[in-house]
């Protein structure tokens, strides 16, 4: 599995109701609200990556009151220890 973090922008006053419909897709993981740019920053975790542009149109990009989205695909994971 690999991580994807996805930066999401909302139309103003619908962060909550943007990441309670984002914790419903399947692959999520985590969802937090972020200053910036953008205000949803949600994990996911994907086992194929050949179906991330699918998954982003599909599942992200359906949910109403999102302005854009900014996806980040992970490689490598680093610990403390």
């Amino acid at each position: 599995m690999r991580a994807v973090f996805v930066m999401i922008k909302t139309e103003p006053g619908h962060a909550t109701e943007v990441a309670n419909r984002v914790a419903e897709v399947e692959s999520f993981s985590e969802c937090y609200s972020i200053t910036g740019q953008y205000d949803l920053l949600a994990k996911l975790y994907i086992s194929d990556v050949d179906g991330l542009g699918r998954l982003i149109e599909r599942d992200i990009h359906a949910i109403p009151h999102i302005r854009d989205t900014f996806t980040i695909l992970t490689f490598e994971a680093f610990g403390a220890g």
